[in-house]
This record gives structure tokens, C-alpha cells and sequence, in this order.
């Protein structure tokens, strides 16, 4: 941003529109500072588009991943951009939730309304937030991408007289039919339209083949609807056979290795481990229809050429049936445009491609008019010229979406051990299994009768073999220290007196965002007692370490019971509804988190110096709580009030007894204070851990020393 700022700053000339680079922390505690700026600042009025440079990785292309409401901005990016690179596949993996994160842009949007690009680096994902995030991995080629890229962009914007207008207009008129397609070409070109457009091409696609499976299929007459139904067969029973033999593997993979994520270091692993086994179980679902087909076809042209040889006769057949394999692709995808088309998924456009391609080379190098024509073998030209165009556009993509998927399984558990150890691989084993069925379809049919189709299964199950062999004895370790496994070590003062005592309990706590047990972690920390299991649930207020490892040796110091944070109820009154305000003095700390209990209170106002951050009206909640996040600097307030106002069904203690609950649910209030200090416990720890481990730092995680407290409902 610098650079940009002086190179902007030398070729200033004959601006309409002023550039203003915003500098912010407070991006990992809850989009604190981007907040601040379009609230708080006098410049926000003047804003009326924002560009945000992200990173959810290192290095790698500066891509486009959100933005596909603006389709003017994004088609002045793809017209300057020296090197434009974009997907929209990643907006609306973002959009759907599948990537649980926010960026500064979500504040601009949801807050002022307005439009704006999103770019993020995702090289290298399974370093992001550890100690790895290092500035040397990010190559100086990467720097010069995205500086190319928004230099020019940038330029044009400012001296762009449609400029305001256009994001006037789009800040107006909502997202709809303007929202924006788009994706890149090998990163040299961008193909941007508009969903409008999108709309009318996949209706016009859609009734085109519609039509012409219905002639077709008319004009087969009864032979050709039963071959239609078992084409349909054989992509029923290839993606049954792809999903079984993967599904198999991702349920092996933790009992062979000693993670049950072991190709996070090696991520080409997975071309042996999944890939392989996708292509034997497509190949055999394939065969199986195939079989079935050609026992259909020998009815067929018993009656239809009883006067050919039986060679001349079986070759026929086995041509036809070649061709209703290959056939057979178009209907997947075909299914996938009308269910994209109708849920204006941005993405389908993929569809559109992996159809309209080989369907065109198909009709162009293999169909005839005429049903009574004998079919024959299918040509090489044919594949060729119509796979080009959808393997020139998604491969790349595919392979750098792998890669992401991948590295987030570094961070994959927000609480740890909530998912079973298998849960990352499986959805791997899914993803592999849907790109081989689906973009291999066209030339796994031509391997049925080229001869190589032993070759092909011979040289898939010896890959499956020798990944497992190199994963379950450890040949590619699944860590090392440049890809390491994210833990974190957290020296805890519990007061909450969830363990029935008065006094608080300390103990050090190792757990990790990384699927899979710590065993081999532990061996390492020799003397220090560790235990690990799930028979101790640890509430972190914005997460729950369900399995971890605790160990209470030697925990007493490095902390004071001064430090303890309280919650000190000032007053509890009772009038139409019950009101209750409550003082929290987070002691030393400076971040930490709340959680209030939305089904005992309704409403609730914070303040601090008697000024009010938090004003009453609607609360979110999520699983029962509403959680406030707080990260302030080091002349931060430590003192605040809460004032809560409880739900009307409600009643005073005064006027009913309550009974004691047990579990979480009979706690009003939950607070963690986070201190960034190293007790000396955990600095043991810290020295003892293997090379291949890193400390894992995002924003709801603790730092390396935190103090848990509690008022319960009956306080």
C-alpha cells in the first residue's frame, strides 16, 4: 500500500476521484478498525467504494474472491489489470459459509453500503496465524502482481469521470441482476458479465439441450430411451463406486496414520491417496454400465442387423455403447446448469463450459441425422477438442482450491475435538471424488475399449499402495517445520468453581486446531505430567476444547489470585421487568471475551466511564449466548458496567427458589481475560514441544495466559 501511495502520488494527473489509503489494526478482534473508520472518521461521507487487500496465505497470485456486485468495477479490473486473476467459484464458497471467516470489506458493506473488491493471497494456507506467516515466504513476484495489478486499476478509477455515478447507482440499486460473473484465463485474461446475461445464455443452453435429448430420444424410439436410462445408470454407479472406494479411504487413513490429516505438509499425497482410488471406483461404476449397456445393445442389434458377422456385430455395439458413456456426461452436467441456473450460482458457469465444449465437438466430429447410420469408434480429435476449453479454464483454478482446502486443515477444529478424526479427510475423499466424475467422465469412456484399461487400474492401485505405505510409516511426516501442526498452550486460571471448588484451579492446557490426537506431542513433554482425553471439557467463552491435554504439576506460579477477573453484581431490582447491573473488572487484562445468557436476559446495555458502547435493542445469539469481544490498547478501561434486563418470564429470587442446574445453562455471565504473559510452566512447555508444532494465534483464540470466571443465574 505504500508503494501504491507513492507511485499514485508521481502520476496524479487529471483525478476526478481522491484515493485514501486506510491503515487499520483491529481486523482479527472483530473488524474493530475498519468499523471505527466508516463511523468515526470525517472522510467516511466522502467513500463511496472500497478495495480490500487480504490474505488467508502467503504468497501466490493476489486473486479476486469477492466483489460480484460491482460488474462495472470488476470489468475496468479485467480490462487494466496487467495480470488479472479472480474466481468466482471463491465468492461463493465465502458467500455459502463453507469458509468461516469475515473480512474488513463485510464492515463497508453491511454498515455504509457500499460496493468494493476483495484480494487475498491463499498460497500456503496451513502457515496462516503460525509462527510460519513469515514475510520471507512471500516472493517478491507476489508483491508485483498484486502492485501491477492495482496500480493500474487504480489509475484509471481516479481519473474515471462514470466513476461516481456508476457506484452511486449500484449503491441504490442493490445486488439482483447486476451481481457479476467472472473468472481468469491462465491469469493472462478475465471473462466478466453479468448474472442478467448469465441468466438468458444458461435458459438458452438449457432448452437447446433439452430439445435436442428429446428429438434425439424421439427419434431412437424404445432402444434409445432404455440406452438413455442405463447411460443414466452408469453415472449413478460411478459416482457410487468413486465415493465408496474414497469414503473407504478417509475412514482407513486415521487408523493407519498417525494424523488423520497426513498430507498437510505433502499436498500432492492426495493424488495417491484420493485421486487414485476416485478413478478405480469411477472406472468400475463406468464398466458396470458399460457391461450392462452392450448386454442391451446385443437385443438391439439382433433385430436391427441380424445379417453382420458376430466380430462386425460386437464391435458396433461396442462402438454405441462407447458413445452413450461418453454421452452420459453432458446429462451430470446438464443437471448441475439447471440447478445453478435456478439458485443463480455464480460458479455454474462451469457447467456451462464442461457441457456446451465436448457437446460441440461431439455434434461437430461424431453425430449423424440419421438413427439407422451404424455407429462408429469414437475419435481422438474428438476428446481433445472438447475437453481444450474447460481444462484451460478450471484446472488451475481446481488445483489451487485443493491446495486451500488443504491447508485449512491446519486450523480445521474451531473447538477442538468436536468433529471425529476422520470428518477432514471424508470431505477431501467427496471433493476428489465429484472432480473425477465429473471432469473425467469423457475420458474414462474412451478407456473402455483403448486397451489400457488394466494399465490404468494396475497403475492406480500401485499408487494407492505406496501413499498409504509412505503415510502409515511415516516416510512424508504429516508435520515439519515449516508446515506445522497449530496448538496452543494456555496456563488457566479457572474461578468459575466448575470443579467444586472455592479456590480457582490452574493447570496448563495444550490443545489444537488440527484434527487428531496429541500423543506424540505429549511424549515430548517428559516430567510435566500431561493427561489427555475428553473427560475434561474446557469452556473458552467463544470456543470448547472438548479433547485436549491438562497437566496441574507446577501451575501455581507465574499468576496472582489479584489478577483474577470479577464480576460483581451492584444492584438487582425489580419493576415491570427485572433489571440487574453488574460491574466487570477485568483486572490487568486488556482483550477479553463475555458471553450473556440470551435465554434468561432479553436485552442488555454496556457501558464504560458512563458512556455507552453497547446501546440496548436487537442481540444475535448463537447456541444460547451472546458473545462481546474486546481488545483495547495499553491506556485501555479495565472497569465496565453491564446492565441486564431479564426476560419477562422471569422471576425475582425473592420470590422463588431456584434449583441449582448443573451444566452451563445455569450460568448468567461467562468472562475470559487474556493476559500476554509467559508463566514459567509454560515456557517448559513451550521449549519441550516438537519442532513440527506452532502457536496458533486468531481471534478468538487465548493468549498463553488466561483467567476464566462466572456469575451463575442464582448468584
Amino acid at each position: 500500500m505504500l508503494e501504491l501511495a507513492r507511485g499514485i502520488s508521481q502520476w496524479a494527473h487529471g483525478f476526478k476521484n481522491g484515493v485514501i489509503f486506510v491503515f487499520n489494526t483491529g481486523e482479527e478482534e472483530g473488524l474493530n478498525g475498519a468499523h471505527s473508520f466508516i463511523t468515526q472518521h470525517p472522510w467516511s461521507r466522502a467513500i463511496r467504494f472500497v478495495i480490500d487487500l487480504e490474505a488467508m496465505g502467503i504468497g501466490g497470485k493476489s486473486s479476486l474472491f469477492q466483489g460480484g456486485s460491482a460488474p462495472w468495477a470488476i470489468e475496468t479490473f479485467a480490462k487494466v489489470a496487467k495480470y488479472p486473476s479472480g474466481q468466482i467459484i471463491a465468492q461463493d464458497l465465502f458467500l455459502s459459509g463453507a469458509v468461516k471467516s469475515a473480512t474488513d470489506l463485510q464492515v463497508y458493506q453491511e454498515v455504509a453500503g457500499l460496493s468494493g473488491l476483495d484480494f487475498a493471497y491463499s498460497d500456503a494456507t496451513a502457515v496462516y496465524h503460525t509462527k510460519n506467516d513469515k514475510l520471507k515466504l512471500l516472493k517478491p513476484g507476489s508483491l508485483q502482481h498484486l502492485g501491477e495489478n492495482m496500480l493500474a486499476f487504480l489509475l484509471h478509477t481516479a481519473r474515471s469521470s462514470r466513476f461516481q455515478k456508476e457506484a452511486e447507482v449500484e449503491r441504490e440499486g442493490g445486488t439482483g441482476q447486476t451481481q457479476a460473473i467472472y473468472f481468469d484465463v491462465l491469469g493472462k485474461y478475465m471473462v466478466v458479465y453479468t448474472q442478467r446475461f448469465a441468466s438468458m445464455l444458461h435458459n438458452s443452453v438449457i432448452l437447446q439441450s433439452l430439445l435436442i435429448w428429446i428429438t434425439s430420444l424421439l427419434m431412437g424410439g424404445y432402444p434409445g430411451a432404455i440406452s438413455f436410462g442405463l447411460s443414466c445408470l452408469s453415472i449413478v454407479l460411478m459416482w457410487i463406486f468413486s465415493l465408496s472406494l474414497t469414503i473407504l479411504v478417509a475412514f482407513i487413513i486415521p487408523l493407519m496414520s498417525t494424523s488423520p490429516v497426513p498430507y498437510i505438509a505433502y499436498p500432492w499425497l492426495v493424488i495417491g491417496l484420493f485421486g487414485a482410488p476416485a478413478i478405480l471406483g469411477a472406472l468400475t461404476g463406468q464398466h458396470v454400465g458399460f457391461f450392462f449397456l452392450k448386454k442391451y445393445l446385443r437385443h438391439v442389434y439382433k433385430k436391427r442387423v441380424p445379417r453382420l458377422s458376430h466380430n462386425v456385430q460386437e464391435n458396433l455395439i461396442e462402438w454405441e455403447a462407447e458413445r452413450w458413456l461418453f454421452k452420459s456426461g453432458f446429462i451430470q452436467w446438464l443437471i448441475l446448469l439447471v440447478v445453478g441456473n435456478f439458485f443463480k450460482v455464480g460458479s455454474s458457469f462451469l457447467a456451462l463450459i464442461w457441457l456446451v465444449s465436448p457437446a460441440f465437438a461431439y455434434g461437430l466430429m461424431e453425430a449423424t441425422l440419421s438413427p439407422s447410420r451404424l455407429p462408429k469408434q469414437l475419435k481422438i480429435i474428438t476428446l481433445i477438442l472438447g475437453l481444450a476449453m474447460p481444462v484451460l479454464v478450471s484446472a488451475g483454478m481446481i488445483i489451487r482450491l485443493v491446495g486451500t482446502i488443504i491447508g485449512v486443515f491446519a486450523r480445521f477444529e474451531r473447538s477442538p475435538g468436536s468433529a471425529p478424526d476422520w470428518l477432514g479427510s471424508l470431505i477431501v475423499a467427496i471433493f476428489s471424488a465429484a472432480v473425477v466424475c465429473l471432469m473425467l467422465v469423457y475420458l474414462l469412456s474412451y478407456i473402455h475399449l483403448s486397451g489400457a484399461k488394466g494399465l490404468v487400474i494396475f497403475a492406480m492401485c500401485t499408487l494407492l499402495a505406496l501413499t498409504l505405505t509412505a503415510v502409515s510409516s511415516g516416510i512424508f511426516p504429516a508435520f515439519t517445520e515449516d508446515i506445522s501442526r497449530a496448538v496452543n498452550v494456555v496456563h488457566v486460571v479457572d474461578a468459575t468453581g466448575r470443579y467444586g471448588n472455592q479456590d480457582p484451579a490452574s493447570f496448563v492446557s495444550l490443545f489444537s486446531a488440527t484434527p487428531g490426537k496429541l500423543t506424540k506431542e505429549v511424549e515430548n513433554l517428559k516430567n510435566e505430567e500431561f493427561a489427555c482425553g475428553k473427560n475434561k471439557t474446557l469452556d473458552f467463552v467463544t470456543f470448547t476444547v472438548n479433547y485436549g491435554c491438562w497437566s496441574s504439576k507446577d501451575s501455581n506460579n507465574g499468576w496472582s489470585k489479584l489478577d483474577i477477573p470479577e464480576l460483581h453484581v451492584e444492584s438487582d431490582s425489580m419493576s415491570d421487568i427485572r433489571k440487574t447491573r453488574v460491574l466487570i473488572d477485568t483486572k490487568l487484562a486488556t482483550r477479553w471475551s463475555l458471553a450473556v445468557n440470551r435465554e434468561e436476559i432479553s436485552d442488555f446495555t454496556f457501558e464504560v466511564d458512563s458512556e455507552e458502547l453497547v446501546p440496548s435493542g436487537h442481540k444475535s445469539m448463537v447456541d444460547g449466548w451472546h458473545i462481546i469481544q474486546f481488545s483495547g490498547g495499553k491506556n485501555s478501561p479495565t472497569k465496565f458496567h453491564l446492565n441486564l434486563f431479564w426476560s419477562t418470564n422471569t422471576i425475582h429470587p425473592s420470590q422463588k427458589a431456584y434449583k441449582q442446574a448443573e451444566d452451563t445453562a445455569s450460568l448468567l455471565l461467562k468472562l475470559r481475560t487474556d493476559v500476554n504473559m509467559v508463566t514459567p510452566k509454560v515456557e517448559r512447555v513451550l521449549q519441550k514441544l516438537p519442532h513440527w508444532c506452532s502457536l496458533f494465534g486468531k481471534s478468538t483464540s487465548p493468549y498463553t495466559l488466561a483467567f476464566l470466571t462466572a456469575l451463575p443465574v442464582q448468584f
